[in-house]
């Protein structure tokens, strides 16, 4: 029960998005170099100040910045002292390579002090760790809900073509699943990402394309066994099409079974996108995954700095962890029958 609070709380999370992201920013890609590398728990003071576009900036709705974030109209600059004159504002910057930097801005430049705690501190470019994770948890539950529905869709229409007709239909396409099978899964969906490029939606395809064989199996095995049951047998003599057979009688009978592969390949789907963008051929900066995170900050796990890599590999432990155990749950709940292949 535990861990599927934990997955609707994600999902919760994910959904949310920017809307409850310290950096609001599209991509959460706030970059303050003054404040990189800050400790998690970090407090800091930022004086906003209007800069030159902040008067071209569109006002979009929550909907819009929920979805895809919104440009900060104002330029934070971190200090440690403030000072106000008659006409002027002047601080003292935070920077640990400069300590006695001063800057001094306008009064009708200066909107206002931000004041901001950095509960998982920030990276090595000064971006919030915090808004990174969040945007990171959409980016894998979206890929790995959109490549289960593309291997549920190739899946259960091969599969399910092979195991109603047999026959050569049946040789045929079990070959060419077989060929598919033998090929390891991490190379074939890196195969395909080179011929369709990198990025956010090829890793979509590209994982889709690759987990759709187990389903295929399954599926196929199922309808083998449930082809020559008697309400099968009474579809036809009643002349119901093939199709409708196919789709709206045998399917229905093996949802459960269905519901279990898709569980597990969703945690598998997840670890392919993390390793995809470890590699540098998945989802690519600036937007966050977590599987970039790890890239950019593993030089850092043998330093004072370790759980900035920490961080999103638990994150992505924890994830994977709680879709296999409502795999398990859910064919326990089920009971859902071993099948043949």
């Amino acid at each position: 029960m535990g861990w599927l609070v934990f997955l609707f709380l994600m999902v919760f999370i994910a959904i949310l998005g920017y809307l409850i992201t310290p950096d609001h920013t599209p991509y959460c890609n706030g970059q303050i170099l003054e404040i990189r590398l800050l400790k998690p728990g970090t407090q800091m003071d930022f004086l906003a100040v209007r800069n030159e576009q902040s008067a071209q900036i569109q006002k979009k709705g929550w909907f819009h910045t929920m979805l895809f974030g919104k440009p900060d109209p104002y330029q934070l600059v971190p200090f440690s002292h403030i000072q106000y004159t008659n006409d002027s504002v002047t601080v003292h910057v935070y920077n640990e390579t400069a300590p006695f930097n001063r800057k001094s801005f306008c009064k009708d430049e200066v909107v206002k002090v931000v004041h901001r705690t950095f509960l998982l501190g920030t990276d090595r470019y000064g971006r919030d760790m915090l808004s990174q994770l969040i945007i990171g948890a959409r980016v894998s539950l979206s890929i790995g809900f959109v490549a289960v529905c593309i291997a549920l869709l190739l899946g259960v229409s091969i599969g399910a073509v092979a195991g109603y007709f047999g026959g050569r239909t049946d040789s045929v396409i079990l070959w060419f699943i077989n060929v598919v099978w033998s090929v390891p899964s991490l190379l074939l969906v890196i195969a395909i990402s080179f011929v369709l490029g990198s990025g956010f939606w090829q890793v979509f395809i590209a994982i889709g394309l690759t987990m759709w064989v187990d389903i295929a199996r399954v599926v196929r095995g199922q309808f083998v066994s449930l082809r020559e049951k008697e309400y099968v047998e009474a579809s036809k003599a009643l002349g119901f099409r093939n199709f409708t057979i196919m789709f709206k009688h045998i399917l229905p009978n093996i949802t459960g079974t269905l519901t279990v592969i898709s569980a597990s390949n969703f945690a598998s789907a997840i670890l392919m996108e993390a390793g995809l963008s470890f590699l540098g051929i998945g989802v690519q900066p600036p937007m966050p995954s977590w599987g970039n995170m790890i890239k950019e900050n593993y030089g850092y796990i043998i330093l004072d700095y370790a759980y900035l890599a920490l961080i999103p590999g638990i994150a992505i432990v924890l994830l994977v962890l709680a879709f296999m155990i409502l795999g398990n749950s859910l064919r326990d709940a089920m009971d859902v029958m071993d099948v043949d292949y």
